[in-house]
């Protein structure tokens, strides 16, 4: 019997150009090496998951079959950049049929970019059915230069910084979410379209909450959590705990410490496998900050930073004596932090949502501005002593875009090391004794302040329009529904919590 072939010329195909990864030269021996291992095991995948972070932090991606991903791992893959160029709810921000205004010219008229698999970050994932890897992706121009919109290549410029000075950041991951019943499985697509998201998912909460950390409560979801712990465990990534917090249904799960590339990758795939793996057994599991469950607790993104010397291992974090535990090193990383907080803010807290768990009724809500010893209080909180020294973070909204969130506050961190940073490191700056309390309000700061510095223009330009349009959006919704203040909309809930 003969079969016919329908294949194109081994030339053709939506491969961004052939040879395109060592033609510019992307790769280093440890990416060309795991390419190397990933052909030769292509045999026992059928498909492979190509993804991307866009500028929200939400995962795109494309679903290959494991022969046209032989083709797309050195040459890329070609792909259409609208998810730059639009806002949480797919309103298209940036016109792209006229004067867009990013500084990239590949933008009009939606020309493609490459997309080129990182190797390193190749995950063959657990399940029935189809065998099925997960990759993410870097974006680059047509011409091999790194997209000036992509969140990651503003991360790899901020490591290759600190490289530069021969340190090496090293976080530690603290994540809230929610995990609820799904009560039906209607889609919510009832009056969906570009700017407005269809209703969100009925859930019921797991549990009474408001007991923290009590076993019994962590019985309640212990038979998702547990064995979820174990699925993130046999794909490589460090867990260390499994939580339940304060919220009814609120988990905290948290990481061993990470290289910040490898705890970015890990943020955006911890939460697009946490919903699949909760979807799949009628739950839903949202990162939305404070989702619209009865008697929720708000979740945040704590993020634990510290800074070794590459050739020694040695945590310059840490101090000999008292000296609140930190040595002036780390207090002039803090004082960057600070220095900074106004104009990066909207890359921790990104959405509406994420204000509501920011309002003084929050005992332990990071909305002052200061570094603390052992306060949870404060949006830097000063934990460990000697080579276990670091400073955490508070004011991260687990939905946050983790390449932004985490380049944002290591830039930050840097500028304070390299003395660009001016003011007191233990106090609060003049007029800004606490942290925006609005997306607009950040969004102001954001747009006045020094974010180009960190992001360039292009990708600060597009960052501004597409907050602008979702939170004029949400202004248009709340001028005729009249929302009583600390509590969550049901636009909020439509925005965020399917997506999020």
């Amino acid at each position: 019997m003969f079969s016919r072939s329908w294949s194109a010329p081994a030339t053709e195909g939506s491969v961004g150009s052939p040879a395109f990864v060592a033609e510019h030269g992307l790769w280093d021996d440890a990416r060309l090496a795991a390419a190397e291992r990933i052909e030769a095991g292509l045999g026992d995948i059928d498909l492979v998951r190509l993804v991307w972070g866009d500028p929200h932090g939400l995962v795109r991606s494309k679903t290959l079959t494991a022969r046209s991903f032989g083709g797309v791992l050195r040459n890329g893959m070609n792909y259409s950049p609208g998810p730059f160029l639009k806002d949480t709810a797919c309103t298209t921000a940036v016109d792209y049929r006229g004067e867009h205004g990013t500084g990239v010219d590949e933008i009009a008229g939606l020309g493609n970019f490459v997309l080129v698999p990182d190797p390193l970050t190749f995950l063959v994932l657990p399940g029935e059915g189809a065998r099925t890897a997960w990759v993410i992706g870097d974006e680059y121009l047509r011409d091999g230069r790194p997209h000036p919109l992509s969140s990651r290549h503003v991360l790899h410029r901020v490591l290759d910084r600190y490289a530069g000075r021969g340190l090496t950041p090293v976080l530690g991951l603290e994540v809230e979410w929610y995990l609820a019943r799904r009560l039906d499985d209607e889609p919510g697509n009832e009056g969906n379209g570009f700017g407005l998201q269809g209703p969100a998912p009925r859930v019921a909460a797991m549990n009474a909450g408001y007991q923290f950390n009590l076993d019994a409560a962590y019985d309640t979801i212990a038979p998702v959590t547990d064995p979820l712990a174990l699925a993130l465990l046999g794909l490589g990534l460090p867990v260390r705990s499994m939580e339940h917090e304060m919220g009814p249904g609120q988990v905290e799960t948290t990481f061993d410490p990470m290289s910040a590339l490898d705890t970015a990758d890990a943020m955006l795939f911890f939460r697009v496998f946490t919903k699949r793996w909760c979807a799949a057994r009628g739950l839903h599991a949202s990162f939305m900050s404070q989702p619209a469950i009865a008697g929720a607790d708000p979740s945040g993104w704590h993020l634990n930073q510290s800074v070794l010397e590459t050739a020694t291992g040695r945590n310059v974090f840490s101090a000999e004596g008292l000296s609140a535990g930190l040595s002036p090193t780390s207090k002039a990383y803090a004082e960057g932090l600070q220095d900074w907080l106004r104009d990066l803010f909207l890359l921790s807290v990104p959405t509406v949502n994420g204000y509501q768990r920011l309002g003084t009724q929050h005992a332990l809500s990071p909305t002052r501005v200061g570094l603390s010893l052992e306060s949870r209080t404060a949006m830097l909180r000063v934990v460990g002593s000697g080579a276990g020294a670091h400073i955490e973070n508070r004011i991260g909204e687990p939905s946050a875009n983790p390449y932004l969130n985490i380049a944002a506050q290591l830039f930050a961190g840097l500028s304070g090391l390299d003395g660009l940073a001016g003011g007191p490191a233990d106090g609060p700056r003049e007029g800004s004794d606490t942290v925006p309390q609005s997306l607009r309000e950040a969004l102001e700061a954001f747009r006045t302040g020094r974010a180009a510095t960190l992001l360039g223009d292009p990708l600060a330009s597009v960052l501004a329009k597409l907050k602008e349009s979702e939170v004029r959006r949400y202004e248009a919704w709340a001028l005729g529904a009249s929302p009583v203040p600390g509590q969550v909309t049901e636009w909020e809930q439509r925005e965020y919590f399917a997506a999020f």
